[in-house]
């Protein structure tokens, strides 16, 4: 089968998969308040749930990324689909933060399974060297289509049904995604004799040798922070923070009547804005350095992040703010995916992938708990949100020594 075509079955089915399960997981902020509400919880304790979630990811990510080269990409992604739909499940069930926090570690596996880390590797594979970089873009892409209509899908259902009955619809859905696997059928890798020759180990130690591999997974830190801290703090942010809808205001126009309504749109926004970024963040990668478009994107994040929290907070701010933090969001997948296959080959590219992606999530834990710590101490989110514009900071300037060319893959 020819390997030049962009749009392959592999790319059609890998991006249905992580358009489900990523409007699942987008719609988690917008359970924060309805949950929070009914147990009368501290904010901080529905959200270091969420925080265990994007640590459980993290932590899982390398794992099925593993276990998909060992065992088969499937098998892996089935197993992810099973254990998250079980944690939904299960949740549905809880009364007790602990009893959240403790079921959100299968949510957070369950992402891993069938999300990024593995979807990606095999996308990738697939995929030509010209086509690759765009590839991982279109793929990342999808999961952002999810995010355009997961969380005010979720707002439409809490509005018919208790936040229970939505997290059992939301099991059914990603057990749906099972039938796009057919679509992941077998294909030749584009890897060299070397890359297939090499063992895991082999491969493994000649990352950790590297110090590009420690600067990448530096960086991809304040990603995390970012995403996290947004996804599952900006629909209460905005609800509580930003000034009212104007009554008869194109918005009001639109339905959108409540600052709660704007948060949850919100979500929706990034997520439409960056189905174009991330798509040419693709397109760059193939004719730019990425360690430079990289740079780049944590820099703009940083300036509108930083411009964002200092102007007052209007329903217009909070859309334009969407719309450009959308355009940047998941640009970094395509680039930091590509940047690890371009630098140490492709056999082992969801391994090495998920380990770097284990440093987003230890950012998105970090983002999330600390988001609900600091509201309960503060009452707002200001000194939370300086802390992301420092860290997107740090990540610009750590991506610029790397050296981004291809290590020599050593047969075992």
């Amino acid at each position: 089968m020819s390997q030049t075509r962009l749009f392959t079955p592999v790319l059609i089915g890998g991006s249905i998969i992580l358009m489900l399960g990523f409007a699942i997981r987008a719609s988690f902020g917008v359970f924060q308040i309805p949950i929070a509400e009914e147990f009368g919880w501290p904010r901080a304790e529905f959200s270091l749930a969420i925080a265990i979630q994007n640590l459980a990811w993290g932590i899982g990510q390398p794992i099925f990324g593993a276990l998909a080269e060992k065992f088969g990409d499937r098998k892996a992604i089935i197993l992810g689909a099973l254990m998250y739909a079980g944690g939904l499940v299960l949740s549905a069930y809880s009364t007790t933060p602990l009893g959240h926090q403790t079921l959100e570690v299968l949510v957070g596996f369950g992402i891993a399974g069938t999300g990024f880390g593995v979807i990606l590797a095999i996308v990738g594979r697939a995929a030509s060297d010209e086509h690759r970089s765009l590839a991982l873009g279109i793929a990342t892409a999808a999961g952002s289509a999810g995010q355009v209509f997961g969380a005010p899908v979720a707002e439409v259902l809490l509005g018919a049904f208790p936040w229970q009955t939505v997290f059992l619809i939301f099991a059914v859905i990603i057990l749906l995604a099972l039938f796009a696997l057919p679509m992941l059928r077998s294909e030749t890798p584009m890897a060299s004799r070397a890359e297939l020759e090499e063992s895991l180990g082999a491969v493994l130690v000649r990352a950790f040798k590297d110090p590009s591999y420690t600067l990448i997974f530096l960086g991809f830190f304040s990603c995390g922070y970012q995403l996290a801290f947004i996804t599952a703090h900006f629909p209460a942010m905005v609800t509580e923070m930003c000034g009212a809808v104007p009554p008869g205001s194109m918005l009001a126009g639109l339905g959108i009547e409540t600052t709660s309504a704007l948060g949850a749109i919100s979500i929706a926004v990034i997520g439409l804005a960056n189905i174009v970024g991330t798509i040419t963040a693709g397109w760059a990668g193939k004719r730019w350095s990425k360690k430079y478009l990289l740079a780049g994107v944590y820099l703009a994040r940083t300036i509108t992040a930083a411009a964002f929290i200092m102007l007052p907070i209007t329903p217009t701010s909070v859309l334009l703010f969407a719309l450009v933090m959308g355009a940047l969001w998941l640009a970094t997948v395509p680039l930091t995916s590509g940047l690890v296959a371009h630098i140490y080959g492709l056999r082992y590219m969801g391994t090495l992938y998920g380990l770097v992606f284990f440093s987003h999530q230890l950012g998105a834990f970090l983002g999330v708990w600390l988001g609900g710590k600091l509201y309960d101490i503060y009452g707002d989110y200001t000194l939370v949100w300086w802390v992301g514009v420092g860290v997107g900071a740090f990540s610009a300037i750590v991506h610029l020594p790397v050296r981004e060319r291809p290590l020599q893959a050593v047969p075992s």
